[in-house]
C-alpha cells in the first residue's frame, strides 16, 4: 500500500514450511551473490540479540511473467507444495518456487462485480484455499487456487471505511494470519481507526464454524512505537504469540522497519470499547521489540533513495518458512509500488525468541 510520509529532518502454514530447505545463494540486483556463510550469518550478520539476516534477493526486482508485472508484493505465505505464495496489491497472487523465487504461475483476483482488490493480507488454509484481505472496504475472502471466489467474511461495521464506519481508506487489512490449529483468524489494521488514540491498532479474530465459514470473535489493541508507523503484516507462532511488523517512511530519510514478539493471549476483548484512549483497564498486546532492520549489516545491498541502511526498502510482507536449531527462518518481501526507486527484495532472516 501507499506509505504515510511525516516530515522530518532525520501455524496452519508453519506445518508445510518446516519441510522447506533452504535456499541457495540469493542474487543482489545485477551481482552475483549476497550471502555470507550460514555459520557467520549467525555471528556477524546479527541484527541483534534475537535476529540475524543471511542474505537478501533483489531476483524478481522489475521483472515480469507471462505478461504480468512482478513485485508490489504485499504479502507472502508458504502453500501446501512448500512453494512460496507471493500476494501483490494490485489483485495478483503469484506461486514462486521457494529455493530460487521465479515464479510458476501467476493468477488474477477480482470481487464479485470483476473489479480489481487492493489485496493485503494473505492466509493459506488447511484446504489449501487462499485466504485474502482487501483494503477497500476492507473485506476478506476465500479463493479457490485458480482465483474463483468460494466465500466472504464479516467484517464489523467499525472497521469499515468511512463514510461505512471509521477507518482510513488505504489504513486497513494489512496483515492476515491463522493462530494455531487453524481454529482462528487474525487480521491487523495498518491504522488506527477514527475515535481511537493514534498509533491504536486494532487486531480482528474470526472463529472457525461448520463449513469452514468464520464468525466475529474477540478484537484486540496493539500500541505501535510512533503514530507515523503502522502495521504491515502478523505471522502466528505456534504458541499462540505472533511475529508483528511495524514500518513507515520519512520523506529525505527512509523507511524504518521493526520486528516485534507480541503476544495477544491476555490482552482486553476490546470488541464492544467504541473508543480506545489510553484508558484504565484495557490490557494491550503485550510486545517485545526483537531487531530493528536498520540495524542488519547492508551484505552490500544498495538503496535507489535515501535509507537509513541501504538494505532497507518498504519492507510489507513476511512469512515464517520453517525452524532449525531454535531459530525460526522468516522471509520478508519489500513492496516497491511499481516504483524506479524502490526495490523488490527478498530478506532471509533467523529469528530467535524467547519461551
Amino acid at each position: 500500500m501507499r506509505l504515510r510520509t511525516v516530515l522530518a529532518t532525520a501455524t496452519a502454514g508453519l506445518a508445510a514450511a518446516t519441510c522447506l530447505t533452504a535456499a541457495g545463494p540469493a542474487s543482489a540486483g545485477n551481482s552475483s551473490t549476497s550471502t555470507s556463510s550460514t555459520t557467520n550469518s549467525r555471528t556477524s550478520n546479527a541484527c541483534s540479540s534475537s535476529v540475524s539476516i543471511d542474505r537478501f534477493s533483489d531476483a524478481l526486482d522489475k521483472t515480469t511473467y507471462d505478461g504480468t508485472f512482478v513485485g508490489n508484493f504485499s504479502a507472502l505465505a508458504v502453500d501446501k507444495d512448500g512453494s512460496i505464495a507471493a500476494l501483490e496489491d494490485r489483485s495478483s497472487l503469484f506461486d514462486l518456487n521457494a529455493k530460487t523465487l521465479q515464479p510458476k504461475r501467476a493468477v488474477h483476483l477480482a470481487d464479485e462485480n470483476g473489479a480489481d482488490l487492493d489485496s493485503e493480507g494473505l492466509a493459506i488454509d488447511r484446504d489449501g484455499t487462499r485466504l485474502i484481505t482487501s483494503e477497500t472496504e476492507p473485506s476478506i475472502r476465500r479463493y479457490s487456487a485458480d482465483g474463483t471466489i468460494l466465500d466472504r467474511f464479516p467484517v464489523p461495521s467499525s472497521l469499515l471505511v468511512a463514510p461505512a464506519g471509521r477507518a482510513v481508506s488505504n489504513q486497513t487489512f494489512e496483515g492476515l494470519t491463522l493462530l494455531p490449529g487453524g481454529h482462528t483468524l487474525l487480521a491487523s489494521m495498518e491504522d488506527a481507526i477514527a475515535g481511537d488514540s493514534a498509533g491504536t491498532v486494532r487486531f480482528q479474530t474470526w472463529t472457525r464454524t461448520k463449513g469452514d465459514h468464520f464468525r466475529l470473535a474477540a478484537q484486540y489493541a496493539y500500541k505501535t512505537d510512533a503514530a507515523f508507523l503502522g502495521v504491515p503484516e502478523v505471522q502466528a507462532l505456534p504458541d499462540g504469540r505472533l511475529l508483528v511488523l511495524e514500518r513507515g517512511f520519512t520523506s529525505g530519510v527512509g523507511n524504518t522497519v521493526r520486528l516485534y514478539l507480541a503476544d495477544p493471549r491476555h490482552a482486553t476483548d476490546t470488541s464492544g470499547i467504541e473508543n480506545l484512549t489510553g484508558q484504565s483497564g484495557v490490557r494491550l498486546i503485550k510486545k517485545t521489540l526483537l531487531a530493528d532492520i536498520a540495524d542488519c549489516p547492508s551484505l552490500g545491498a544498495t538503496a535507489k533513495q535515501p535509507q537509513p541502511n541501504p538494505l532497507l526498502d518498504n519492507i510489507e510482507g513476511m512469512v515464517i518458512t520453517g525452524r532449525e536449531k531454535g531459530r525460526y527462518k522468516v522471509l520478508l518481501v519489500s513492496d516497491d509500488n511499481q516504483n524506479a526507486v524502490q526495490t523488490t527484495r527478498f530478506y532471509y532472516l533467523r529469528v530467535r525468541v524467547a519461551p
